[in-house]
């Protein structure tokens, strides 16, 4: 049940410019509404929610201080942007969010001027804006840019990188650290708001100016005793800082996120303030008035669909038990027998199936942080000591461990085992969370062994032939969702590396699938041999090494070999094209058709939907089929998917 809340204030602010507009004693009234805006909208959407309702109060205080657009505002992630988006002219699309044509779920260039640089992983936020504050310094133009980044992405070694580099920006970057798990400072209150709003005027920061050039003009050992003292006395009235000090920042906080009076005279003196950069940490609370009774985890990230007045979940028909759990439990029982098993995730040990593991092995399971890199390294350190690390991060993710795969796991032939998660298209999250390219990256390095999953009993398999490859390193792929629902067994077997399976008998055309799309296959199969086209259907297994004797007898007994993968250009397709060319098997008469994601990022939308754009469901596939047989015997919707087919 969804409830339009009364938002008489909210109504009159379409923009920031209207915002900037109302009196300051106006703006907990529109934080307040703003807030039950955004409630009503997840509630009919669903998506990301403790994150947009912890940073309400800071959004308003941002929009309000700064002259955005023309100060870029920058949301790391992007999945607490909800009530920008709100304030930022989509009210009216709001309800569309993460919906197939709608509003996508994180800040996105093409939508809004508001939204200056695109996200949907963590981390990036410090880069960007610094970016932009030296090239508006570089051109003299005024504009600021502020990072709003949140302490859990603040465990990245990309966000220190940045910092790092940030003081060439001077007065021209602000770096906004949201603190929502009080990870950094205890609990703020009255007098440290007071304290923050001193430091940060521009009396006391002219007053540390002349004392630093007071202190360069003594003595060095001197000069370093009273710049301790400083930062010491610093430290003892603001809570801290002295990392971010060292940084080249100057840290202001902690300051109560929720508290407007609080949060908008030390923004103005960060805003006016002529030196920087300015870190001001605000502490605030996920889920801040979310509207369910019992503090229960979902208020913290992302939430079902729900009724507003009730508080309670959209519950979905049980089905299939989902390939995340099936691996987990895979996992599981082989660390039952193996006490070298370890777990590592970065950050999602709930999103990958780990926190289970984590229950039953709370020893061998390693949450980094959003550290992908490090998860990797840190897995071909254990590698090297005998134990067997497997590596569970989402596809999308993965990538920015890559230089990691090569140089530390993949040159060394390391038996680190990656567990990819979230492959293939995975619908509302959109092109940023999209697992495409692992086969095309990881298939193309010496020594691994990449599978991928039909269904979820081939997963149990696929994890145990990973864990019992001990001469180099291997991953498996496996999408979001439910399986297939085909029985499991108790105890995965393990597989002949690089053997695929033949999982129907013909003789005119080959379909080989890579993954979760056999199905599809065997669904146009049986449309084919209505048509009188008998058709051979076979599992693939492995991207690589590929099953070339399969590939050479299904060539040499079909007229058509079709390859089909949830993943880009440069994949499995790919390494079998390149095996016949070099066999000398495409001289002759085969007709090879490769299908394939199309060379384009797909925009947000229901996954089955996705799919059928890209034209690798049932009806796609035998549209790819009958264009290269010359065939014309296709109806209307047919015809549509082989024009679908040209067209990519």
């Amino acid at each position: 049940m969804s409830v339009r809340p009364e938002t008489p204030l909210l109504d009159t602010v379409l923009t920031p410019e209207e915002l900037r507009k109302l009196p300051p004693a106006k703006l907990r009234q529109l934080a307040d509404e703003l807030r039950d805006e955004m409630i009503s909208a997840v509630s009919v959407t669903g998506g990301h929610f403790g994150a947009g309702l912890g940073v309400v109060e800071l959004t308003v205080a941002l929009h309000y201080v700064f002259n955005t657009p023309e100060d870029r505002l920058i949301w790391d992630v992007g999945h607490q942007a909800y009530p920008h988006k709100i304030l930022t002219g989509r009210r009216d699309r709001i309800r569309t969010i993460r919906q197939p044509n709608g509003l996508s779920p994180f800040t996105k260039r093409g939508e809004s001027d508001y939204d200056p640089f695109g996200a949907g992983h963590s981390s990036t936020s410090i880069s960007a804006a610094l970016g932009m504050a030296v090239a508006n310094k570089m051109a003299d133009k005024p504009g600021k840019a502020i990072a709003v980044i949140g302490d859990g992405a603040m465990s990245a070694g990309m966000a220190y990188e940045a910092m790092n580099n940030a003081e060439q920006a001077g007065n021209r970057l602000v770096v906004i650290l949201n603190d929502n798990d009080m990870s950094i400072a205890p609990a703020v209150g009255g007098l440290s708001a007071y304290l923050a709003k001193i430091v940060s005027s521009q009396t006391f920061l002219s007053l540390r100016g002349f004392g630093k050039k007071l202190i360069e003009m003594l003595p060095r050992p001197l000069a370093d005793r009273a710049r301790q003292a400083e930062e010491y006395a610093r430290g003892m009235a603001v809570g801290g800082g002295t990392l971010f000090d060292e940084l080249g920042f100057y840290y202001v906080g902690p300051i109560d996120g929720h508290n407007l009076d609080h949060l908008l005279p030390v923004l103005e003196n960060v805003r006016d303030a002529k030196d920087g950069p300015i870190l001001v940490h605000v502490v605030t609370e996920k889920g801040h008035g979310h509207p369910f009774a019992e503090p229960n985890q979902e208020k913290y990230h992302a939430v079902p669909q729900f009724n507003v007045v009730t508080g309670e979940r959209k519950k979905s028909a049980p089905g299939a038990p989902t390939y995340t759990n099936v691996f987990a439990e895979a996992l599981g029982t082989l660390a039952e027998k193996d006490e070298k098993v370890v777990a590592i995730t970065a950050a999602m040990p709930s999103g990958t199936g780990l926190d289970k593991f984590g229950k039953r092995f709370p020893d061998r399971t390693f949450d980094v942080g959003i550290a992908e890199q490090h998860a990797v390294t840190f897995a071909a350190g254990m590698a090297v000591e005998g134990y067997r690390p497997f590596v569970a991060i989402y596809s999308t993710f993965l990538q920015r461990a890559y230089d990691q795969i090569v140089h530390d796991v993949a040159v060394q032939n390391l038996p680190v085992r990656f567990m990819i998660d979230r492959a293939g298209l995975v619908g509302a999250d959109g092109p940023t969370h999209a697992g495409s390219f692992d086969v095309t990256y990881l298939a193309s390095l010496p020594n691994m062994v990449v599978m991928a999953a039909a269904d979820e009993a081939e997963l149990v398999h696929m994890v145990a032939t990973a864990h019992a490859l001990d001469d180099r390193p291997s991953a498996v792929r496996y999408p979001r969702g439910e399986g297939m629902g085909v029985p499991l067994p108790k105890e995965g077997k393990v597989l002949e590396i690089g053997k695929g399976r033949i999982v129907k008998k013909g003789s005119k055309i080959a379909i080989i699938s890579l993954g979760t799309r056999l199905g599809e296959a065997l669904k146009a199969a049986e449309d084919l041999e209505a048509r009188g086209l008998s058709t051979t259907v076979a599992d693939a297994r492995f991207a690589k090494p590929v099953d070339d004797q399969l590939i050479r007898d299904l060539a040499a007994s079909h007229e058509l070999v079709v390859t089909i993968e949830e993943n880009s250009i440069g994949g499995f397709g790919a390494h079998v094209m390149d095996f016949l060319a070099e066999e000398g098997i495409l001289d002759g008469n085969l007709k090879v058709r490769a299908m394939k994601l199309p060379d384009r990022f797909q925009d947000h939308g229901k996954p089955e939907q996705m799919y059928e754009d890209a034209g690798l469901n049932a009806s796609g596939i035998i549209a790819t089929i009958l264009k290269a047989l010359g065939r014309n015997d296709f109806g209307q919707s047919e015809d549509a998917d082989i024009a679908a087919v040209t067209k990519r």
